[in-house]
Order: C-alpha cells, then structure tokens, then sequence
C-alpha cells in the first residue's frame, strides 16, 4: 500500500531518482576516501577498466529508457513492461561481469542473475499471454555451429556477446 503522505510518482522516475542517489553517494565516497588521490598504478586500473564501464552504462541507459513505460491502464502488463527491460538490464550487466570480471564467486552469480532474469521474463511474457522470443543460444554459450569451427585460445568469457 502506498502511503498516503507521500506524492504518487512513477517507477522509472523513482528508479531514476534512485540511479541518481546511488551515483551521487558513490561519486561523493570516491573523491572523499584517502585512496582517491590519483596515482599512476589506480589510473591504470581505471583505464583498464573502461570497457567495462562503457558496456554497463550502456545496459543501464538501455534498461531505463525500457521502463519509461506510459500506463495502459492494465496493471499488469505496465508491470511486465517495466519489469521486463528491468531484468534485460540485469542480464546485460551480469553479461559485462562475464566478460571482464575475474572474481570467480562474482562471476557464478553473474551466471545466476542470466539465468533467474531469463526465466523470469519468459514467465511474465506467459502469463499475459505474450508470444515469446525465439530460442537462442543462451547469452555465455557459443553456439553450437560456432564451437565447431572456432579453435581460438580466447577464454570462453570473452567469445560471448
């Protein structure tokens, strides 16, 4: 139930008020911790990981201009539509884990998050009745065609897409 004392206001703005907060508090602790003072071993590793940083702002502008969702006036498909590019966005940055993460226990929950999100939009796509995407492989697998005809040293992570 909403609380009658605050404004009524629409879930990507909260999400993006959110967003906002979250950047805001975390810019604020990088510039104010002790380590902040910029050196050249930090700045490499910040350089280093730019494609990373590239790869989930594009998730994340992707995923939030996907829940700029106008209300039908069907609760629940404004759910799923909101909901839906919600969990695509979690994909798309649990993919980015997969591709430039190291941490092995971070990665296994990256591939969890793939999972669970994917299953999750198919449910919601059922239970309104809408047609689902066609099968693909899934987003860390090579296909199988590929596999076949790829013999490069790559670490599979880095062969997804």
């Amino acid at each position: 139930m909403f609380p009658a004392f605050l404004p009524r206001a629409s879930a990507p703005a909260l999400a993006a008020v959110f967003a906002f907060a979250v950047s805001s508090i975390s810019g604020w602790a990088q510039s104010n911790h002790p380590t902040a003072q910029a050196s050249a071993p930090a700045n490499a590793a910040v350089a280093a990981e730019q494609p990373f940083l590239a790869e989930n702002s594009a998730a994340m502008d992707k995923m939030m201009a996907g829940m700029d969702v106008k209300p039908t006036g069907d609760v629940d498909a404004d759910f799923a539509a909101m909901m839906i590019p919600h969990h695509q966005g979690a994909i798309d940055m649990a993919l980015a884990e997969l591709r430039y993460g190291k941490n092995e226990q971070l990665r296994r929950i990256a591939q969890e998050i793939i999972v669970e999100q994917q299953q999750e939009i198919v449910a919601m796509r059922l239970a309104l009745g809408q047609p689902l995407p066609a099968q693909t492989a899934a987003p860390t697998q090579v296909p199988p065609a590929a596999a076949q005809h790829s013999h490069s040293s790559m670490p599979h992570s880095n062969q997804t897409k």
